[in-house]
């Protein structure tokens, strides 16, 4: 296998988390997935969960007025 198989490899089993103990975001070795919320395919997308749910509950909210 080359490096640059390895390297893809790698990265198509990456996970992103979003630790809730710590307001970080974490790769697959972390918190325990009980403290966290993921996996995501991307650390941006780790990075915004909390805006993304928010924003979803918000949506919800408005739909029960």
């Amino acid at each position: 296998m080359t490096c640059i198989a390895a390297i893809w490899c790698q990265n198509a089993f990456m996970q992103w988390w979003f630790c809730l103990i710590h307001k970080v975001v974490e790769e697959n070795e972390g918190c325990a997935n009980a403290s966290r919320l993921g996996p995501y395919e991307s650390r941006e997308l780790a990075e915004s969960a909390l805006e993304r749910i928010s924003k979803r509950q918000e949506d919800l909210d408005s739909e029960e007025d």
